[in-house]
């Protein structure tokens, strides 16, 4: 038999005062993170829907950018056999119709295979870098992974 001690009731009610008051702490930071990726599922018709796109011609390339509503969306363009899916998902960007591989930092920047050692603050910034690196040479169709 256990015997009750003060000093357990008084550390039960700690730990049980310290979750609560996490959850508590932590309920509208989720749920708002929920009701936002709920409403932008909602206004772009789906979860594989582009909120952000851009479409430019720079020096004399033609640069093509989207972004997608849900991480983890393939864009249809990478679904039936195409080279290979974006490095990062949900974004996808193209050079002359042929895919850039993009990451985006933790920092929230992004890079390319192109310009690796670079970081960029926007997508449509990184294509223009790569442009600026790639000068006239094509993008390839396929990637190499190494092990």
């Amino acid at each position: 038999m256990t015997t009750v001690t003060r000093r357990n009731v008084l550390m039960t009610a700690f730990t049980a005062a310290v979750v609560t008051g996490t959850g508590a702490a932590l309920a509208p930071v989720v749920l708002a993170d929920q009701a936002d990726d709920t409403a932008a599922a909602a206004r772009n018709g789906g979860p594989d829907q582009v909120t952000d796109s851009f479409e430019e011609t720079y020096r004399g390339r033609r640069i093509q950018g989207r972004t997608l509503s849900t991480c983890g969306a393939r864009p249809a363009a990478y679904r039936k056999g195409a080279a290979a899916a974006p490095d990062v998902p949900g974004i996808e960007i193209s050079i002359d119709g042929r895919p850039l591989h993009v990451m985006r930092r933790a920092d929230g920047t992004y890079l390319s295979l192109v310009n690796h050692y670079e970081s960029f603050p926007t997508p449509l910034a990184v294509a223009r870098a790569a442009v600026d690196r790639i000068g006239t040479a094509q993008l390839s169709l396929t990637t190499t992974h190494h092990h």
